[in-house]
């Protein structure tokens, strides 16, 4: 089942989700969590979605390879408190040559609480440079985008 991005003519397949539960570590004195945390967050998400697919970060810069984000778009709707258990979720979007866009909410409970779009590009690593994702991750990224 493929529902329809908020962004327009993005599909994006349901999403994949990981537990998070707020730490002391993550919040302000106020027991508000630091609002650059929910990035972390995201970025758990997005790590955990690519190594379900089969891949682990080490391998991209084994080949030279650099994944890094490109840009990010958050709304932050309430705040998580110390203690509460959160839920993180990444939807593959748009998929490119050397780039892929992902779809991420942050949940408490039902409520989505923080949600975001970050683009993440391929980049050589010794120029910094933009290049082509590998073949096969391209590939499942694609077929994450496209499946249910």
């Amino acid at each position: 089942m493929r529902a329809r991005s908020a962004r327009k003519g993005w599909c994006v397949s349901e999403p994949f989700n990981i537990p998070i539960r707020v730490y002391i570590e993550d919040t302000d004195a106020g027991g508000i969590v630091y609002y650059v945390n929910y990035l972390k967050y995201m970025e758990r998400a997005r790590t955990e979605l690519v190594r379900a697919l089969g891949y682990d970060k080490p391998a991209m810069p084994q080949q030279g390879l650099l994944l890094v984000v490109h840009s990010a778009e958050i709304q932050y709707r309430r705040s998580a408190l110390l203690d509460d258990e959160l839920r993180a979720s990444a939807a593959v979007g748009k998929v490119g040559r050397a780039a892929v866009t992902f779809e991420q909410k942050i949940w408490r409970g039902n409520e989505i609480i923080c949600e975001g779009v970050v683009k993440v590009a391929c980049v050589d690593d010794a120029s910094r440079k933009p290049c082509a994702l590998p073949e096969n991750i391209h590939q499942a990224l694609k077929a994450a985008s496209q499946n249910s």
